[in-house]
């Protein structure tokens, strides 16, 4: 599958996918939000790819917005129309039902920080900044940040940051848990390829199974979390995954899983 606005690269059981507009520091517009449904969705049904890393092309920014060129003199229906597209696209990232990490190698600011934010984990270079500055050009966030910052970060500081519209160091980034971790910008590349490929080595099935769980949970009541995830471990139970990894753990080796 080509694409204009993405490079997708694959390394074992790890894809990364890296939008490549280096230009407008690799904004948002809607060819590159149709790109990443189309190379999200594939990667999804992808059964040798076990984790996805996106990132930003260049130093200076992961993604650093969408391409504001195109709000302008949009109608009430079109915005409510291009928010639910990409709310839809990051949504699909969201639940690939497998481990997504976004390296945030520079700027992820308001489409930048969404995507992060549907991702599983966000690794950040020590030199980036993040933040929701949609107020400064009169609108809100429109990909999911109002929800998915509140639910990372708490409604306060969710708050602090949407209304305000500043950007956030990733030390603040990581205080107040926008961010995994953080590592000195030299590194980013090793810690990310380091960690998808540890978590590349794990069970695919369980992993599934464990994120829809959390994801399903945060949704409802601890009695019907619960219950749901109590179905999820009956079923990976009758894995031959879960047959390898338990006589591994017996017979002291490491498990070879297959995702059957």
């Amino acid at each position: 599958m080509s694409y204009e606005n993405l490079l997708v690269a694959r390394e074992g059981a790890v894809a990364t996918v890296t939008v490549n507009r280096p230009n407008v520091l690799n904004a948002l517009n809607a060819q590159t939000v149709d790109e990443l449904r189309r190379a999200a969705l594939a990667l999804k049904v992808d059964p040798a790819v076990r984790v996805v890393v996106f990132t930003g092309a260049g130093e200076k920014s992961f993604v650093a917005g969408a391409d504001i060129t195109e709000f302008i003199g949009q109608t009430p229906g079109e915005g409510r129309d291009l928010a639910v597209r990409g709310q839809h696209v990051f949504g699909i990232i969201e639940g690939m039902g497998k481990p997504t990490i976004a390296a945030i190698n520079g700027f992820a600011l308001g489409g930048g920080c969404e995507l992060a934010m549907a991702c599983t984990f966000r690794i950040a270079a020590d030199t980036a900044r993040l933040g929701q500055p949609e107020i400064n050009l009169g609108i809100i966030p429109g990909y999911g940040g109002t929800q998915r910052l509140a639910r990372l970060v708490g409604p306060d500081r969710a708050l602090d940051l949407i209304l305000t519209g500043r950007h956030v160091p990733a030390a603040e980034a990581l205080a107040i848990g926008l961010v995994t971790r953080v590592v000195a910008a030299a590194d980013l590349v090793a810690e990310v390829t380091t960690f998808a490929q540890t978590l590349a080595s794990k069970a695919p099935i369980a992993m599934r199974y464990a994120l829809e769980a959390v994801h399903r949970g945060l949704d409802t009541t601890l009695v019907e979390g619960s219950a749901i995830e109590a179905t999820l471990f009956g079923l990976v139970s009758a894995t031959d995954d879960m047959r390898e990894g338990t006589r591994a753990f017996v017979e002291k080796r490491t498990p070879a899983f297959t995702g059957t």
